[in-house]
């Protein structure tokens, strides 16, 4: 067996290089048949067995391996990210009931200008709008890349939020006083762009859902949001009945607006 190297002079922690290591190994497809044990990594990597131990817990956090006590890690199934149908969902919480941890990337966030999402806002083309967009994780791998337009003349406080752990209407609500109330959705599926696809590291299958989201608050159009949903981590659900037909299934009120 092969020794590999880790980087003994590096700031980080041997059991985070361990970690990463693991993660790319397992991108890679190295482990499709067997994942190695503690003793095993202990020997290919020259750490210690807490060293392992440490990465493996990152691992089973993260949902990428199953490590039950007494018995040999394997990886598991990608974990699928369930929405209700009918509700302006959270989908950071959807995230969490899976058993994932969650956060974002912010890629952008500013005011800029933009004459046809402003008139899906119903205003005018040079009105200032607050845009968002951030990449959004479950666990190690991301799931979403999500873009959001708001009038800068609603949601500029909105500048000084830290969205890497933060609900966007969370603030929302604590910064301007707006909530939203209701919206509307349109769900299609398509096949990521090239750069999308590189973001969200797609399997090169895999296609995405394309969300449109209009939301209202206070009687006015106060979001425009678009997010990319990788496929094959995202399911909608709805119920039915033979008497009722479908039934859409609403989150709670309190839950409904954390997004």
């Amino acid at each position: 067996m092969s020794e590999r190297q880790l980087d003994r002079g590096s700031d980080r922690p041997l059991w985070k290089q361990l970690q990463q290591d693991l993660v790319r190994r397992l991108r890679a497809g190295e482990f499709a048949d067997t994942f190695p044990g503690e003793l095993v990594l202990v020997e290919e990597y020259r750490v210690s067995r807490h060293t392992v131990r440490q990465a493996l817990g990152q691992l089973r956090a993260d949902g990428l391996i199953v490590a039950e006590r007494g018995r040999q890690p394997r990886v598991a199934t990608t974990p699928e990210i369930r929405q209700p149908m009918g509700a302006l969902y959270s989908l950071f919480s959807s995230v969490e009931a899976a058993g994932l941890a969650q956060h974002s990337v912010v890629r952008a966030l500013d005011v800029r200008a933009d004459g046809v999402i402003a008139s899906r806002l119903d205003l005018e083309a040079s009105s200032p709008l607050v845009y968002l967009e951030r990449l959004r994780f479950a666990g190690e791998e991301p799931l979403a890349l999500d873009r959001v337009w708001l009038p800068a003349a609603d949601a500029e406080g909105l500048l000084e939020s830290d969205f890497s752990h933060t609900s966007l209407y969370n603030e929302l609500a604590e910064r301007t006083g707006l909530r939203l109330d209701h919206g509307r959705e349109d769900i299609r599926a398509v096949n990521p762009t090239a750069a999308e696809r590189a973001l969200l590291r797609c399997p090169a299958e895999a296609a995405a859902f394309s969300i449109n989201r209009l939301g209202h608050a206070q009687g006015r159009k106060v979001e425009w949001r678009h997010t990319i949903v990788r496929g094959d981590r995202f399911a909608l659900a709805a119920e039915f009945s033979a008497h009722q037909g479908y039934r859409l299934t609403p989150a709670t009120p309190t839950a409904s607006f954390q997004d």
